[in-house]
C-alpha cells in the first residue's frame, strides 16, 4: 500500500492496490510485481487503458514460475486495473495454436485455484485474453473460435481496459 502526500501538512492518504497485494500474497510470483505494464516489456504496446492512473501493475507469470513448471504450458501475464486482475497471453494466433492456448488456459485455471487464490479472487470474470503477436488467422464462427469461446478465451488486439 502506498501513500500520497497532501499539501498543507495533512495526513497522507492511503492508496489501496488490490492487485499488488494479491501478487505479493501469492508465493510463486510474490517478487514479480511490476508497476504499470512493465512486466510486459515489449508487449506493453498491446494493452491500452482508458485511464492509466487506474493501472495497478503487472506480473509476468511465465517468467516467475518457469523453473517451477518447466514442462508445462504456462500463461504469460496478469494485469491489475481498477482492483481487478486480467489475464493475457501474447502468442501467434493461427488455428494450429488453439490447442496450445487451451492447454495454457487449463494450466492457468488450475494454478489460480491451487497456488494463486488471492489473484483469482480479484479476477475480472472468467474471460482470458489472447492477444495475437501477429495477424490473427482464426475466423469468427470457425470451429476453433467456438472452442476458444467455450473455454472463455477471447482474442483481442489491443486489450483495452476496462473491458466493456
Amino acid at each position: 500500500m502506498g501513500t500520497k502526500n497532501k499539501r498543507n501538512n495533512q495526513k497522507p492518504i492511503q492508496i489501496s492496490n488490490a492487485f499488488r497485494q494479491a501478487v505479493e500474497a501469492t508465493a510463486e510470483i510474490a517478487d514479480g510485481y511490476c508497476q504499470g505494464l512493465q512486466a510486459l516489456r515489449a508487449n506493453a504496446t498491446t494493452v491500452t487503458a482508458e485511464n492509466t492512473l487506474h493501472l495497478e501493475g503487472s506480473v509476468d507469470i511465465d517468467a516467475c514460475v518457469h523453473n517451477l513448471y518447466p514442462n508445462d504450458s504456462r500463461w504469460d501475464y496478469a494485469i491489475g486495473y481498477e482492483g481487478k486482475s486480467y489475464f493475457l497471453e501474447v502468442h501467434p494466433a493461427n488455428t494450429s495454436n488453439v490447442s496450445e492456448m487451451l492447454n495454457k488456459a487449463k494450466w492457468l485455471k488450475g494454478w489460480l485455484q491451487d497456488k494463486a487464490l488471492p489473484l483469482k479472487n480479484i479476477a475480472a470474470g472468467k474471460t482470458l485474453y489472447w492477444i495475437p503477436s501477429g495477424k490473427c488467422k482464426i475466423l469468427p464462427g470457425s470451429p476453433e473460435s467456438k472452442r476458444l469461446a467455450q473455454s472463455h478465451i477471447r482474442i483481442v488486439k489491443p486489450l483495452r481496459l476496462p473491458i466493456k
